[in-house]
């Protein structure tokens, strides 16, 4: 399995994700298991750092909507930043960018 997610809590309400590698049908339950109890918490809000994933396919979208509506149920907000050319076009052609705070550029938290 080529993914390695670090989960750095900055405040009590404030999380940042970084994640490297790829996500995939193999990959994504080791995401999804990690991220999930960030979706349960009241209030939360997210920032997931994909600067450093080089694949992402549909099952990495799945867990990244997963997140999204858990988050956003409990009252948080999720933020994707640092996404390639190709993974903001994967965003795109979904309709999720449309849906989804997502910022191509890298940035040290929430706007």
């Amino acid at each position: 399995m080529n993914i390695k997610v670090d989960i750095t809590e900055q405040t009590k309400d404030f999380t940042k994700l970084e994640i490297a590698g790829e996500i995939d049908a193999y990959t994504a339950p080791v995401l999804r298991e990690k991220t999930e109890p960030l979706s349960k918490q009241e209030g939360m809000k997210v920032v997931a750092d994909l600067s450093e994933v080089s694949y992402m396919d549909s099952t990495g979208i799945g867990v990244f909507v997963g997140l999204f509506k858990g988050i956003k149920a409990n009252g948080g907000h999720l933020q994707l930043v640092g996404l390639s050319d190709r993974l903001k076009r994967l965003f795109d052609i979904t309709g999720l960018a449309d849906i989804m705070d997502i910022n191509p550029e890298v940035k040290g938290g929430m706007e």
